[in-house]
């Protein structure tokens, strides 16, 4: 078993997540793996990033907050959690959602995987992994967005498009990361890819992954469309 002890970084992209990030950071920081919590927060008109700081005192060393002027999109988001948690001496860093559509008991198998891997996959599309309260539309588009991915990007993942991520120093170091383009639904299929071509070993566990609880689904035909023509250009351009 992976001793976590500090090392380990959760990063939670947040906007207008309060009613979600006041339940989930109790049961994160309860968690058998010690793990510390970065909320990266755009801005949010419903004071999340208050919520936060409130909850600081309760968690103090281990809830820190990145607060951005505005909205940029998750992988923006992500980016600069990637950036500060770089900056720190964490060997291992998860990314999460707010809305427990990523869930706590799950993040345990993925820390405990870290040993075997330079990144882990929360994989819905492996044994033992599945999705809850989805619609048909939505399966197949998440199903065939990632059998579109692995049939073009030519690496065995199954999980292309998921967000339940873990990286590891070492992976997020060789994956040049000011070169990342995406930021919507390929964002994920882009950081898996440029960790994969650079050498790195990913290991996919699988998850469940339930609709979110509290607000709206940030899913659009946009960001699907999006996702189809870039996987065309990181196949061309990431080397």
């Amino acid at each position: 078993m992976f001793n976590s002890g500090s090392q380990v970084l959760v990063i939670v992209p947040t906007y207008n997540e309060v009613e979600n990030i006041r339940a989930l950071l109790p049961q994160l920081m309860a968690l058998p793996e010690q793990v510390d919590v970065l909320v990266v927060d755009d801005n949010s008109p419903d004071q999340t990033a208050l919520e936060v700081k409130k909850l600081q005192q309760a968690y103090q060393g281990r809830l820190h907050l990145l607060e951005r002027a505005g909205k940029e999109g998750l992988g923006r988001a992500y980016l600069a959690g990637f950036s500060w948690a770089l900056r720190q001496s964490y060997s291992w860093i998860v990314e999460m959602d707010a809305d427990f559509s990523h869930r706590p008991q799950d993040l345990q198998k993925i820390i405990q995987s870290f040993p075997e891997a330079d990144f882990v996959v929360g994989s819905r599309y492996v044994s033992g992994g599945g999705t809850v309260n989805w619609g048909l539309v939505r399966k197949m588009i998440s199903r065939g967005g990632s059998i579109y991915s692995r049939l073009i990007l030519g690496f065995p993942i199954n999980d292309w498009t998921g967000g339940f991520n873990a990286w590891s120093r070492k992976a997020l170091e060789i994956m040049d990361l000011a070169e990342v383009k995406s930021n919507g639904y390929s964002f994920q299929i882009e950081l898996k890819y440029r960790a994969s071509r650079r050498g790195c070993l990913g290991k996919e566990v699988p998850i469940l992954f339930e609709d979110r609880r509290v607000g709206q689904s940030k899913m659009s035909l946009k960001i699907v469309l999006e996702a189809l023509y870039k996987v065309w250009l990181m196949k061309w351009e990431i080397k």
